[in-house]
């Protein structure tokens, strides 16, 4: 039987079998093909070289792709890695001198988890650039009350309200409810971080516990960044473990590692509070008794001064004022008056010398008038002065020592009958004398305390 006889195409040569192999996968056109990065090698020519694999039902199966220097970009190149596992899109070649094919690949992109991860560091670099990253908002010392954002339904929530507890506990707390993972979820979180921030608390807590990347993706979309970023008070994340991050955590004021973290935070502790006010208490006592005992002491040392001990000092210069204007006082007077006389004489004497009778007798009743006159002059001068030695002796005695002591007050005096004025002219046994209003005590030193004691 030939090849005619049976309807099928004559002998092939290896070359066209090779041509039509590339034509029939030409026509598959660009493909996209999953697999993992194996054999990875960078020519130095800039071509790159690795097989992608996978594993199907216990077997292996293996392509071979390339990457030409024109298409290797600095992207591709960096997620062109060993072991990663990536979606390459290209076209099929056949390589004629070796009889094999290979996919010829233009652009990759992460699969699952990895694509996960780019799309984070993408949008992380983006939030960056833009400036999301950079507020940090100081928190309220007694915020009340605290909006927490979370499920009912979660550990985080009771992780929470358990630190709550321990450290205020009924501390004023809303709730607002929102799934934390699943279809829908940044949707909610976002408007319950809305809805808190219009209902007028001081500071919101947007938490949940700990889970895979694909668990916490809701904290890491955009709904849930641009309702923390608009929010008008501080936000705080306690999203996942240490070991978790969130674009969440970086857009919030501020972030903490575990739900317990967060309620440690924003809670203020009652037991340290209690414990802060009653040392500042005991520390405005100390500084309130000191204050008073300086002021005693001051008190002390200005009632030992000589001038406040011995009142009458005050008014010895006064006195002398008034002693010396009552000598002056009189001495004009008299001086007024001899002058007088004088005169008086002299024009008696003209008169004697030269003057008929009547002209005498009316010069001795002129001389007589004017002497009256002179006399009533000087009586009422006279009299003005003593009553204004008299205004200033009633203003002595008023502020003599002994009218000090009819208001109680006494003066002690040593043996020579000196004034005593300072406890440290005395010594112990010394007999001293103490004046009264009404009569005198005579005692004996027993003990002396001087001012510098006392202060």
């Amino acid at each position: 039987m030939t090849p005619e006889s049976t309807g099928a195409p004559g002998p092939l040569t290896v070359g066209e079998l090779t041509a039509t192999i590339n034509d029939r996968l030409s026509a598959l056109g660009r493909l996209a093909v999953v697999g993992e990065v194996s054999g990875l090698t960078r020519a130095a020519s800039g071509h790159i070289y690795f097989k992608l694999k996978d594993r199907v039902g216990g077997s292996e199966s293996v392509i071979s792709a390339v990457v030409w220097r024109s298409a290797a970009r600095e992207r591709l190149k960096a997620l062109l890695e060993e072991g990663a596992e990536l979606v390459c899109h290209g076209r099929l070649d056949v390589y004629g001198p070796r009889g094999t094919y290979s996919l010829i690949v233009d652009r990759v992109e992460l699969r699952g988890v990895g694509a996960l991860m780019q799309r984070f560091e993408e949008l992380k670099q983006k939030l960056l650039q833009e400036g999301w990253f950079e507020r940090e908002r100081a928190l309220p010392r007694w915020p009340r009350p605290v909006g927490v954002v979370t499920s009912r339904d979660t550990a985080a929530l009771q992780d929470f309200l358990r630190t709550r507890d321990l450290r205020w506990p009924d501390y004023p707390i809303r709730l607002a409810h929102a799934p934390v993972q699943g279809p829908g979820a940044s949707e909610a979180l976002a408007r319950q971080l809305r809805a808190l921030d219009a209902s007028g608390v001081d500071v919101i807590v947007v938490t949940r516990g700990g889970g895979s990347l694909e668990d916490l993706w809701a904290f890491n979309e955009l709904p849930v960044l641009e309702a923390i970023r608009g929010a008008s008070v501080p936000v705080v994340a306690g999203v996942g473990h240490e070991t978790d991050t969130t674009l969440t955590d970086f857009v919030a004021d501020h972030r903490c590692h575990t739900p317990t973290d967060a309620a440690q935070l924003v809670i203020p502790d009652r037991v340290a509070l209690i414990e802060r006010f009653g040392r500042s208490f005991a520390n405005l006592g100390r500084a309130m008794d000191q204050h008073l005992e300086r002021r005693a002491a001051r008190l002390s040392a200005l009632a030992q001064r000589p001038a406040l001990q011995r009142a009458d000092r005050l008014l010895d210069p006064i006195k002398e004022r008034l002693q010396r204007a009552g000598w002056d006082l009189l001495g004009a007077a008299k001086g007024a008056l001899t002058e007088r006389r004088a005169r008086l004489a002299l024009g008696a004497a003209e008169l004697r010398a030269g003057s008929p009778r009547a002209q005498m007798e009316r010069s001795r009743s002129a001389l007589n008038a004017l002497g009256r006159e002179l006399f009533e002059r000087g009586e009422s001068t006279l009299r003005g002065r003593r009553a204004r030695l008299d205004l200033a002796a009633r203003g002595l005695e008023t502020t003599s020592p002994y009218a000090v002591l009819e208001r109680g007050y006494s003066i002690t005096r040593d043996a020579n009958g000196k004034a005593v004025r300072d406890a440290a002219e005395l010594s112990e046994g010394a007999a001293i004398e103490t004046v009264l209003h009404s009569g005198r005590v005579s005692s004996e030193v027993t003990h002396i305390s001087t001012a510098e004691e006392e202060a």
